[in-house]
């Protein structure tokens, strides 16, 4: 949902961080990954939900810094990725298990990647998120999200990925696996 007023743009976001979730409207313009380079993510209209719990609390804004960001959703368009060869990965972060699409670019070896990802957030796809060993088996599903790459303690996925998630432990998943 973008909602023009004279030449800002809001973005609804929803924020998950260790404590629990903020969902509400950024409401300036750019885009939700530029905003959170930036280390401070200011929303409006919050609802907050705290892990644990099934109450939602209204909050009239609400400041969270960057680094306490694990998962970010906005509404936001987010780009386009030309020629992206997709490899679905499978992320813990903090209390949360969020799964989706991560981009490469065609015929990259990560053993021999001269370029790094930069900033500390990546872009995933076809994403859902739940409450790591939670009672319920999804928290949401969306068509992309932002992830801090810094606060993944564990991957699993067809590529070797610890340049992209510094210090999380890595399980390598079978691209083919043999039929049963």
């Amino acid at each position: 949902m973008h909602i023009k007023a004279g030449a800002l743009m809001s973005i609804r976001v929803e924020v998950y961080t260790s404590d629990g979730i903020a969902s509400g409207i950024l409401p300036r313009d750019g885009a939700l990954r530029d905003v959170l380079e930036t280390g401070t993510l200011a929303l409006d209209g919050v609802a907050w939900q705290g892990l644990g719990t099934s109450m939602r609390e209204d909050v009239q804004s609400i400041s969270i810094q960057s680094d306490d960001v694990l998962v970010a959703v906005g509404d936001d368009d987010p780009g386009l990725f030309v020629h992206a060869a997709w490899h679905h990965v499978r992320l813990e972060s903090g209390p949360y298990t969020v799964e989706g699409d991560l981009p490469t670019l065609p015929g990259f070896d990560p053993g021999r990647a001269l370029t790094r990802p930069s900033g500390e957030f990546l872009q995933l796809r076809d994403v859902s998120i739940s409450v790591t060993g939670g009672p319920d088996p999804g928290v949401a599903v969306g068509p992309h999200t932002l992830v801090n790459r810094y606060t993944v303690e564990r991957i699993q996925a067809d590529l070797i990925l610890g340049f992209f998630f510094p210090g999380a432990i890595i399980e390598a998943i079978d691209p083919n696996p043999e039929p049963v």
